[in-house]
């Protein structure tokens, strides 16, 4: 797996597709994606382009069609994009993230019960 890249949201699209079940052909990425979008064919192809050249995924040449695959997995770029975010807006630091959710009605109270849980058993851990 390569480092994870920074994507925009409609390039993520593309690769939740890759993510789901790789690898896949231009034709599969545009079948499962005309199912959720209203995007065009030559669209899709160039967010596949995209993703080719930041070296998010890679491609094989199967016959006369391309075969795509993920270079990352989510949960490598999910880190990636959580650190990078958290870092930008909450200088690194998740307290400050958790407070502002919090101050604005983001939490509901099952969140709350899993931050909780999740804390004592960060606690219980160390």
């Amino acid at each position: 797996m390569t480092r994870p890249v920074p994507i925009s949201e409609a390039e993520s699209q593309v690769m939740e597709v890759l993510w789901s079940g790789s690898p896949c052909s231009a034709e599969d990425v545009v079948a499962a994606l005309s199912r959720q979008q209203q995007w065009q064919e030559a669209t899709i192809k160039t967010l596949l382009n995209r993703l080719l050249k930041k070296g998010a995924i890679h491609a094989e040449k199967d016959g006369r069609r391309f075969l795509y695959s993920p270079r990352m997995t989510r949960d490598q770029w999910v880190g990636a994009e959580s650190a990078s975010m958290v870092k930008r807006l909450f200088g690194g630091r998740i307290a400050p993230l958790v407070a502002y959710f919090g101050q604005h009605g983001k939490l509901s109270a099952r969140d709350l019960d899993d931050l909780k849980k999740l804390i004592k058993e960060l606690d219980d851990g160390r």
